[in-house]
């Protein structure tokens, strides 16, 4: 009962997943608003599960950030897409091998996410006193990375949203995971256990400032026994920035053109457990900037 429970989920999800991938390339010609936005960041302090110094402290690694992120609306909700494409030039390989100790990865993260607004679906205004809607979130999470591990994360997102009544956006998601992978050295895919998580995320203007504060919030739960048969942890992933409108300094507010300061603290990163691993904490200041077309 509880397989046929799992299965049922998995292809609800997939169906789900795919329907909001469909409604985004349909509604191309049907947008009521987009904006597209190139990026850069930059920090030395980001951190890798097991790669440790000789010492057990956590290795502190530099990498850049590439990143293309696309937002829209349409007559049902809003199509969010995240590239990333990070760079270190000195992170370790890592592993057991000869090469090990080689430096030098690159890694590519996709997050795409559909809100589908259920007022809009069913014509009816289902707003009240600080909650501005009602929406069901589905998309998924895919990436690639040319280290040791060599992680192909592939995962199915659905939950419900609540969507608050603020200036900017602040919205509340109750999300199931499902979550595979297929990393070097393992002959087929992997599915983790089901999994639920919980994500505040937000953009909100500070004032009549040029100034907003952005981010997310997630924590997740355990994803049960990894790949190789250990345990995994719930994590945590905070993530938050402070953006200057540059574009004022040439007597515009287009937001064309920002920077600003961001933090992450992300716990036991990916599920790894931090103990005696250190490297599955990282405290990563970073700046950033972003053209906005």
């Amino acid at each position: 009962m509880v397989s046929y429970m799992m299965s049922f989920f998995k292809k609800s999800v997939t169906a789900i997943a795919f329907s909001s991938i469909a409604l985004l390339s349909s509604s191309a010609f049907a947008l009521t608003w987009s904006d597209n936005a190139i990026g850069w960041r930059y920090g030395s302090d980001f951190a890798e599960p097991y790669k440790n110094n000789a010492d057990g402290s956590r290795m502190d690694i530099t990498k850049q950030i590439y990143s293309f992120t696309h937002s829209s609306g349409y007559r049902y909700g809003t199509n969010f897409l995240n590239v990333d494409f990070l760079q270190s030039s000195k992170e370790i390989y890592g592993g057991q091998g000869s090469d090990q100790f080689e430096r030098g990865t690159q890694e590519a993260y996709l997050v795409y996410r559909n809100n589908i607004d259920l007022g809009a679906v069913f014509k009816k205004d289902f707003s009240s006193k600080g909650i501005r809607g009602y929406a069901l979130t589905a998309g998924l999470d895919w990436n690639t990375k040319n280290d040791s591990y060599g992680s192909k994360k592939r995962m199915w997102v659905v939950g419900p949203t609540i969507n608050f009544d603020v200036p900017g956006f602040l919205s509340l998601s109750a999300l199931a995971f499902f979550e595979s992978n297929q990393p070097k050295g393992l002959g087929h895919r992997y599915s983790y256990d089901p999994h639920a998580a919980f994500q505040l995320t937000w953009g909100i203007p500070l004032g009549n400032t040029p100034l907003s504060f952005e981010g997310y919030a997630l924590w997740i739960d355990s994803k049960g026994k990894n790949e190789y048969g250990g345990k995994t942890s719930p994590e945590t992933n905070i993530d938050a920035m402070v953006m200057y409108d540059l574009s004022t300094l040439w007597g515009k507010k287009d937001k064309t053109l920002r920077a600003g300061f961001e933090y992450q603290y992300w716990h036991n990163k990916f599920g790894n457990p931090t103990d005696g691993n250190a490297g599955a904490t990282a405290n990563t200041p970073m700046v950033r900037v972003d053209y906005h077309f």
